[in-house]
Parts: structure tokens; sequence; C-alpha cells
């Protein structure tokens, strides 16, 4: 499983050109869901989006967490975050589970997040074309993989 979380002023998320979600301030995870993923793998990356300490405080460290500063957060599935770009021009998509296990994965995922930080979820809609505008704050952004833990 794969996340790229981007904290954010404020995000909106868009199908078909009407807003499906919006947040202030707090996090963009954009997750990418891998054939092999387990529960163990949703419960573990939940729970370091909503902890990761990236948001400012008083001395203007980054030494907050999404939770602390009352934020809320934006899920949207994306399977192109298992791009692999080694061979030619066009990225393979091999590493991607299909959609039949990637979205009940998906939806598992949020239901973790939902349950840790209720009623500061969003999420767009597995599969659709989306359009999302943001202002990403920082900028901050952040790569998290699953498989490697050590970071």
């Amino acid at each position: 499983m794969r996340l790229l979380l981007q904290r954010v002023a404020h995000a909106e998320l868009c199908i078909a050109g009407q807003t499906h979600a919006r947040i202030g301030s707090g996090l963009l995870a954009l997750v990418g869901i891998e054939p092999d993923d387990t529960p163990e793998d949703l419960v573990y990356m939940a729970g370091k989006m909503l902890r990761l300490r990236i948001f400012g405080d008083e001395e203007g460290r980054m030494n907050r967490s999404v939770q602390d500063i009352q934020g809320e957060c934006l899920v949207v599935s994306q399977f192109t975050l298992m791009a692999d770009t080694a061979k030619g021009n066009r990225p393979g998509y091999s590493r991607a589970a299909a959609p039949a296990i990637a979205e009940p994965l998906f939806q598992r995922f949020l239901e973790i997040c939902g349950e840790a930080w209720p009623d500061r979820i969003q999420s767009g809609v597995f599969g659709a074309d989306m359009q999302i505008t943001l202002l990403n704050d920082g900028p901050v952004t952040i790569w998290m993989d699953s498989r490697d833990r050590s970071r």
C-alpha cells in the first residue's frame, strides 16, 4: 500500500463538474493498493497518516498531527501510485490491485480512518474520473509505503 500525503490549506474534489468533497486545513491522501495488501497494512497506514507530525506548533516546528490540529482528511484512491516506469515511456500498472481487490480494501481503509477520526474523513469515489484542486501548505508532501516501514 502506498500513500502520498499532501499537507493542504484546503482541497476540493469534483466529479462531473460537481463538488463531491471539500476540506479545510488537513491532509489530501492519495492511496494506492497492491494485490497482497493486508488488513494489518491498512491499520498501520491509517494510524501513521493520522498521527504523522507534519503540522506546525507554536514555534513553527512540524510537531503536530492532523488530529492535533483538528484537521480534516480527503482520501482518494489512485492506482497510478503503483506505476512502474522502468521500461519505456508508458507506465505499467501490474503492481496495482485489480478493482475487485482494491475497492474493498480502499473502503475498509476509509472505515478504519473514520473510526479513528470520526466526521473528519471525506473521500472520492473509487474508479471515478475526479478533479482535485488544492492549496499545498508548505509545500509538505510525504511518500509512505507499507512495504518499507524503515523510513
